[in-house]
């Protein structure tokens, strides 16, 4: 029997089923993992990035990394609410922190716009050149119609939600 804590939500799993063109640079560097990345290999990853032996990192479901090993990953931080209305969040291997979406269902429209979560976080710093994607479009359709937006606007909704994330995990770090 397969672990639940470990399953993907469908649309979640039908979106990174798609795959990501990485076009040398110029597309999306993201590589998404089939199940959510067990909670102690997790914890591993989060003491060490943090330096701090304390934390064991419980409050984010890790679903992919990008080719540097940063890790995206939903944020446990709306008590009583579902997965899906968990804000998306990216925490790169070199130091890159942002909340990307605000929930599944706006994530789903940033990668359909192009974006995965560390292009979002590195935006509009970057030189990303993103290509919407007709089955990302798709399933974003099916599965979100009430929350399309641009990537710009969910990149822009998620900051404004959650302006102190950085200084929130900076201060976790030892």
């Amino acid at each position: 029997m397969e672990d639940d804590r470990r399953t993907l939500p469908t649309p979640l799993s039908e979106a990174h089923a798609v795959g990501f063109d990485y076009r040398d640079g110029a597309g999306v560097d993201f590589e998404p993992y089939p199940d959510f990345l067990d909670e102690r290999e997790w914890a591993n990853w989060w003491r060490a990035w943090t330096g701090n032996q304390g934390l064991d990192g419980a409050e984010f479901r890790v679903f992919g990394q990008d080719g540097t090993g940063g890790n995206a990953a939903f944020w446990l931080v709306r008590p009583g609410e579902p997965l899906e209305q968990q804000p998306v969040v990216f925490l790169g291997s070199e130091g890159e922190i942002g909340v990307v979406a605000q929930n599944l269902w706006t994530y789903l429209w940033l990668l359909a716009d192009g974006f995965g979560p560390w292009e979002a976080t590195e935006y509009p710093n970057h030189e990303h050149e993103p290509r919407r994607d007709a089955r990302l479009t798709e399933i974003a359709e099916r599965w979100a119609p009430s929350h399309r937006k641009s990537a710009d606007e969910v990149i822009t909704a998620a900051r404004e939600e959650f302006p102190g994330f950085e200084e929130l995990i900076d201060s976790m770090c030892r």
